[in-house]
Protein backbone atom coordinates (compact mmCIF):
# COMPACT_ATOMS: atom_id res chain seq x y z
CA UNK A 1 0.00 0.00 0.00
CA UNK A 2 1.41 3.48 -1.11
CA UNK A 3 1.84 5.84 1.87
CA UNK A 4 -0.56 9.12 2.63
CA UNK A 5 1.05 11.48 1.64
CA UNK A 6 1.68 15.66 2.86
CA UNK A 7 3.79 17.66 -0.45
CA UNK A 8 5.17 20.67 0.38
CA UNK A 9 6.45 22.73 -2.31
CA UNK A 10 6.11 26.16 -3.55
CA UNK A 11 7.76 27.29 -7.00
CA UNK A 12 7.78 25.94 -10.92
CA UNK A 13 10.95 23.64 -9.90
CA UNK A 14 8.26 21.61 -7.06
CA UNK A 15 5.14 20.95 -9.99
CA UNK A 16 6.63 18.09 -11.65
CA UNK A 17 7.12 16.19 -8.28
CA UNK A 18 3.83 16.89 -6.87
CA UNK A 19 2.55 15.40 -10.39
CA UNK A 20 4.09 12.37 -10.68
CA UNK A 21 2.58 11.43 -6.75
CA UNK A 22 -0.47 12.10 -8.36
CA UNK A 23 0.07 10.01 -11.37
CA UNK A 24 1.41 7.28 -9.68
CA UNK A 25 -1.36 7.13 -7.32
CA UNK A 26 0.09 7.96 -4.33
CA UNK A 27 -3.11 9.62 -1.67
CA UNK A 28 -1.62 13.37 -1.39
CA UNK A 29 -3.73 14.00 1.71
CA UNK A 30 -2.53 17.82 1.10
CA UNK A 31 -0.38 20.12 -0.15
CA UNK A 32 1.46 23.07 1.77
CA UNK A 33 2.70 26.07 -0.01
CA UNK A 34 3.56 29.65 0.84
CA UNK A 35 1.16 32.02 0.47
CA UNK A 36 -0.31 33.79 -2.69
CA UNK A 37 1.87 37.21 -3.28
CA UNK A 38 1.55 40.62 -4.85
CA UNK A 39 3.20 40.80 -8.28
CA UNK A 40 3.46 42.79 -10.63
CA UNK A 41 3.11 46.92 -10.92
CA UNK A 42 -0.41 46.65 -9.52
CA UNK A 43 0.23 43.96 -7.17
CA UNK A 44 -2.83 41.11 -7.79
CA UNK A 45 -2.03 38.66 -5.66
CA UNK A 46 -0.72 34.99 -7.82
CA UNK A 47 -1.00 31.73 -6.28
CA UNK A 48 2.60 29.40 -6.33
CA UNK A 49 2.27 26.68 -9.01
CA UNK A 50 2.33 24.23 -6.66
CA UNK A 51 -1.26 25.31 -5.62
CA UNK A 52 -2.56 25.77 -9.04
CA UNK A 53 -1.55 22.32 -9.64
CA UNK A 54 -3.24 20.70 -6.10
CA UNK A 55 -6.74 22.92 -6.66
CA UNK A 56 -6.78 21.23 -10.36
CA UNK A 57 -7.08 18.10 -8.66
CA UNK A 58 -9.03 18.75 -5.72
CA UNK A 59 -5.85 18.24 -2.96
CA UNK A 60 -6.69 21.08 0.73
CA UNK A 61 -4.01 23.15 0.44
CA UNK A 62 -2.66 24.64 3.38
CA UNK A 63 -0.54 28.28 3.12
CA UNK A 64 0.74 29.06 6.71
CA UNK A 65 2.52 32.57 6.85
CA UNK A 66 4.48 30.71 10.01
CA UNK A 67 5.50 26.95 10.19
CA UNK A 68 5.99 27.26 14.23
CA UNK A 69 2.31 27.69 15.29
CA UNK A 70 0.64 25.13 17.24
CA UNK A 71 -2.64 25.84 14.51
CA UNK A 72 -0.41 24.69 11.79
CA UNK A 73 0.89 21.68 13.60
CA UNK A 74 -2.67 20.52 14.57
CA UNK A 75 -3.80 20.95 10.63
CA UNK A 76 -1.05 18.69 9.75
CA UNK A 77 -1.71 16.33 12.37
CA UNK A 78 -5.50 15.93 10.90
CA UNK A 79 -4.45 15.03 7.45
CA UNK A 80 -2.85 11.71 9.16
CA UNK A 81 0.23 11.62 6.49
CA UNK A 82 2.40 8.44 6.66
CA UNK A 83 5.15 10.42 5.06
CA UNK A 84 6.29 14.28 4.30
CA UNK A 85 7.61 15.13 0.91
CA UNK A 86 9.38 18.56 0.13
CA UNK A 87 10.71 20.29 -2.61
CA UNK A 88 11.40 23.96 -3.00
CA UNK A 89 9.21 24.43 0.08
CA UNK A 90 10.89 27.70 1.33
CA UNK A 91 10.80 27.08 4.84
CA UNK A 92 12.96 25.08 7.66
CA UNK A 93 10.68 22.93 9.23
CA UNK A 94 10.37 22.54 13.46
CA UNK A 95 10.99 19.10 14.75
CA UNK A 96 7.36 18.74 16.11
CA UNK A 97 6.32 18.57 12.48
CA UNK A 98 9.78 16.21 11.08
CA UNK A 99 8.16 13.96 13.94
CA UNK A 100 4.62 14.10 13.02
CA UNK A 101 4.87 11.41 10.43
CA UNK A 102 5.87 7.76 11.38
CA UNK A 103 7.60 6.88 8.22
CA UNK A 104 9.45 10.81 8.44
CA UNK A 105 10.00 13.28 5.54
CA UNK A 106 11.76 12.95 2.44
CA UNK A 107 13.14 16.47 0.58
CA UNK A 108 14.38 16.57 -3.10
CA UNK A 109 17.08 18.55 -3.18
CA UNK A 110 19.10 20.33 -6.04
CA UNK A 111 22.42 19.88 -5.44
CA UNK A 112 25.14 16.86 -4.83
CA UNK A 113 24.92 17.72 -1.05
CA UNK A 114 26.57 17.91 1.38
CA UNK A 115 27.88 20.94 -1.48
CA UNK A 116 25.47 23.88 -1.62
CA UNK A 117 22.90 23.70 1.53
CA UNK A 118 21.13 25.91 1.14
CA UNK A 119 18.07 28.33 -0.45
CA UNK A 120 20.02 28.83 -3.86
CA UNK A 121 21.69 25.71 -4.93
CA UNK A 122 20.98 25.87 -8.50
CA UNK A 123 22.49 29.66 -8.66
CA UNK A 124 25.52 29.27 -6.82
CA UNK A 125 26.76 26.05 -8.56
CA UNK A 126 26.24 27.86 -12.30
CA UNK A 127 28.39 31.20 -10.32
CA UNK A 128 31.26 29.47 -9.11
CA UNK A 129 31.50 27.06 -12.03
CA UNK A 130 30.83 23.99 -10.88
CA UNK A 131 31.08 21.29 -13.73
CA UNK A 132 28.29 19.05 -12.37
CA UNK A 133 25.58 19.14 -10.27
CA UNK A 134 22.47 16.76 -9.53
CA UNK A 135 19.99 15.77 -7.23
CA UNK A 136 19.73 14.69 -3.39
CA UNK A 137 17.01 12.60 -2.04
CA UNK A 138 17.84 13.11 1.36
CA UNK A 139 15.32 12.44 4.79
CA UNK A 140 15.14 15.79 6.85
CA UNK A 141 16.51 16.82 9.75
CA UNK A 142 16.43 20.07 11.93
CA UNK A 143 19.55 21.38 10.42
CA UNK A 144 19.87 23.33 6.92
CA UNK A 145 19.93 20.48 4.56
CA UNK A 146 21.84 18.32 6.90
CA UNK A 147 19.79 14.81 6.74
CA UNK A 148 21.08 11.82 5.53
CA UNK A 149 21.33 10.96 2.43
CA UNK A 150 19.34 8.46 0.55
CA UNK A 151 19.87 8.92 -3.34
CA UNK A 152 21.89 11.03 -5.95
CA UNK A 153 21.90 11.55 -9.20
CA UNK A 154 25.08 13.64 -11.43
CA UNK A 155 24.24 16.02 -14.11
CA UNK A 156 27.17 17.90 -16.07
CA UNK A 157 26.88 21.37 -16.73
CA UNK A 158 27.86 22.69 -20.24
CA UNK A 159 29.09 26.33 -19.92
CA UNK A 160 26.15 27.70 -21.44
CA UNK A 161 23.57 26.46 -19.19
CA UNK A 162 21.65 28.85 -17.56
CA UNK A 163 19.53 28.92 -14.09
CA UNK A 164 16.35 29.17 -15.08
CA UNK A 165 17.27 25.92 -17.69
CA UNK A 166 19.10 23.98 -14.95
CA UNK A 167 16.04 23.91 -12.89
CA UNK A 168 13.72 22.71 -14.82
CA UNK A 169 16.25 20.11 -15.37
CA UNK A 170 16.81 18.75 -12.11
CA UNK A 171 12.93 19.06 -11.56
CA UNK A 172 12.29 16.85 -13.98
CA UNK A 173 15.12 14.46 -12.52
CA UNK A 174 14.23 14.93 -9.33
CA UNK A 175 9.96 13.84 -9.67
CA UNK A 176 11.72 10.91 -11.45
CA UNK A 177 13.85 9.81 -8.78
CA UNK A 178 10.49 10.12 -6.22
CA UNK A 179 8.46 7.27 -6.42
CA UNK A 180 11.84 5.44 -6.28
CA UNK A 181 13.02 6.83 -3.43
CA UNK A 182 9.91 6.54 -1.70
CA UNK A 183 9.09 2.99 -2.45
CA UNK A 184 13.00 1.63 -1.89
CA UNK A 185 13.01 3.76 1.42
CA UNK A 186 10.05 2.42 3.19
CA UNK A 187 11.02 -0.88 1.53
CA UNK A 188 14.19 -0.97 3.40
CA UNK A 189 16.33 -1.09 0.31
CA UNK A 190 18.12 2.24 0.73
CA UNK A 191 20.38 2.86 3.44
CA UNK A 192 20.73 6.48 4.75
CA UNK A 193 24.21 7.56 4.70
CA UNK A 194 25.45 10.71 6.64
CA UNK A 195 26.70 14.07 5.15
CA UNK A 196 30.67 15.08 5.32
CA UNK A 197 29.93 18.18 6.72
CA UNK A 198 33.66 19.42 6.45
CA UNK A 199 32.89 19.50 2.68
CA UNK A 200 29.77 21.45 3.15
CA UNK A 201 29.31 24.88 0.80
CA UNK A 202 26.76 27.32 1.81
CA UNK A 203 24.12 28.49 -0.94
CA UNK A 204 23.23 31.79 0.56
CA UNK A 205 19.65 33.10 -0.70
CA UNK A 206 20.01 35.64 -3.60
CA UNK A 207 19.24 39.22 -3.93
CA UNK A 208 19.10 41.80 -6.43
CA UNK A 209 22.35 42.74 -5.59
CA UNK A 210 24.20 39.39 -6.15
CA UNK A 211 23.65 39.97 -9.73
CA UNK A 212 25.91 43.22 -9.90
CA UNK A 213 28.70 42.40 -12.03
CA UNK A 214 32.38 43.05 -10.80
CA UNK A 215 34.66 43.81 -13.79
CA UNK A 216 37.75 43.16 -12.19
CA UNK A 217 36.83 39.34 -11.96
CA UNK A 218 37.56 36.88 -14.40
CA UNK A 219 35.50 36.82 -17.92
CA UNK A 220 34.58 33.17 -17.31
CA UNK A 221 33.32 34.36 -13.62
CA UNK A 222 31.79 37.55 -14.96
CA UNK A 223 29.85 34.84 -17.49
CA UNK A 224 29.26 32.77 -14.73
CA UNK A 225 27.25 35.32 -12.89
CA UNK A 226 25.09 36.15 -15.76
CA UNK A 227 24.08 32.44 -16.49
CA UNK A 228 24.06 31.94 -12.86
CA UNK A 229 21.23 34.80 -11.77
CA UNK A 230 19.24 34.26 -15.48
CA UNK A 231 16.56 35.13 -15.08
CA UNK A 232 16.31 36.03 -11.52
CA UNK A 233 17.79 38.05 -9.75
CA UNK A 234 20.16 39.16 -13.50
CA UNK A 235 23.20 40.25 -13.95
CA UNK A 236 23.43 43.61 -14.14
CA UNK A 237 26.05 46.60 -14.29
CA UNK A 238 26.19 50.72 -14.93
CA UNK A 239 26.30 52.63 -17.80
CA UNK A 240 27.15 55.84 -17.12
CA UNK A 241 23.92 56.35 -14.79
CA UNK A 242 21.99 53.49 -16.22
CA UNK A 243 21.41 50.21 -15.19
CA UNK A 244 22.24 47.82 -17.37
CA UNK A 245 20.95 44.22 -17.50
CA UNK A 246 22.94 41.17 -19.06
CA UNK A 247 20.61 38.47 -20.36
CA UNK A 248 23.35 36.45 -22.27
CA UNK A 249 26.86 36.32 -22.63
CA UNK A 250 29.72 34.39 -24.01
CA UNK A 251 33.56 34.21 -22.84
CA UNK A 252 36.05 35.31 -25.91
CA UNK A 253 38.71 33.48 -27.08
CA UNK A 254 39.65 35.53 -30.25
CA UNK A 255 43.59 36.24 -29.13
CA UNK A 256 44.66 39.22 -31.18
CA UNK A 257 41.75 40.90 -29.16
CA UNK A 258 42.29 39.41 -25.69
CA UNK A 259 46.08 41.17 -26.09
CA UNK A 260 45.14 44.15 -27.11
CA UNK A 261 42.44 43.89 -24.43
CA UNK A 262 45.33 43.73 -21.94
CA UNK A 263 45.98 46.96 -22.07
CA UNK A 264 42.84 48.35 -20.90
CA UNK A 265 40.78 48.74 -17.69
CA UNK A 266 38.45 46.17 -16.51
CA UNK A 267 35.41 47.73 -17.71
CA UNK A 268 36.03 48.97 -20.88
CA UNK A 269 34.44 48.25 -23.88
CA UNK A 270 36.44 47.17 -26.21
CA UNK A 271 34.58 46.06 -29.34
CA UNK A 272 31.49 47.24 -30.59
CA UNK A 273 30.47 44.38 -33.43
CA UNK A 274 27.54 42.47 -35.29
CA UNK A 275 27.70 39.52 -33.02
CA UNK A 276 28.71 41.35 -29.75
CA UNK A 277 29.36 44.12 -27.23
CA UNK A 278 32.83 43.03 -25.83
CA UNK A 279 33.86 44.16 -22.58
CA UNK A 280 37.11 43.62 -20.52
CA UNK A 281 37.46 42.01 -17.40
CA UNK A 282 40.08 41.31 -15.15
CA UNK A 283 41.65 38.61 -16.88
CA UNK A 284 39.94 38.09 -20.53
CA UNK A 285 36.97 39.33 -22.24
CA UNK A 286 33.25 38.89 -21.96
CA UNK A 287 30.89 39.03 -25.32
CA UNK A 288 27.64 40.61 -23.86
CA UNK A 289 25.23 39.19 -26.38
CA UNK A 290 21.49 40.10 -24.99
CA UNK A 291 21.10 43.46 -23.15
CA UNK A 292 18.86 45.61 -21.63
CA UNK A 293 18.96 49.20 -21.34
CA UNK A 294 17.50 50.83 -17.76
CA UNK A 295 13.97 52.18 -19.68
CA UNK A 296 14.15 49.57 -22.78
CA UNK A 297 13.26 45.84 -24.13
CA UNK A 298 15.42 43.25 -24.40
CA UNK A 299 17.62 42.90 -27.54
CA UNK A 300 20.69 41.31 -29.28
CA UNK A 301 23.61 43.42 -29.12
CA UNK A 302 23.99 43.74 -32.94
CA UNK A 303 20.55 45.74 -32.97
CA UNK A 304 22.06 47.87 -30.43
CA UNK A 305 25.70 48.37 -30.65
CA UNK A 306 25.69 51.77 -32.06
CA UNK A 307 24.11 53.29 -28.70
CA UNK A 308 27.56 52.38 -27.22
CA UNK A 309 31.07 52.97 -28.21
CA UNK A 310 34.67 51.88 -27.77
CA UNK A 311 36.49 53.08 -24.96
CA UNK A 312 33.23 53.73 -22.84
CA UNK A 313 33.15 52.33 -19.66
CA UNK A 314 30.80 50.07 -17.42
CA UNK A 315 30.59 49.84 -14.02
CA UNK A 316 30.32 53.11 -12.79
CA UNK A 317 29.37 57.14 -13.63
CA UNK A 318 31.17 58.13 -16.05
CA UNK A 319 33.21 61.72 -15.41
Amino acid sequence: MKPRVIFMGTPDFAVPSLRILIEKGYPVAGVVCQPDRPVGRHGDLIAPPVKKLALKHQIPVLQPEKVRTPEFEQALAALKPDLIVTAAYGRILPKNILDLPPQGCLNVHASLLPRWRGAAPIHWALISGDTKTGITMMLMDVGMDTGDILLQSEVNLDDQINAGQLSKQLSELGAKLLPRTIDDYLAGRLKPVKQNSEQATIAKLMTRETGEIDWTQSSAQVHNLVRGTYPWPGAYTWCGSKRLKIHRSRVNHNQSLLEQAAEMEPGTICLCGRQAISVVCGSGVIDLLEIQSESGRRMHCRDCAHNYRLGQQMGGEET
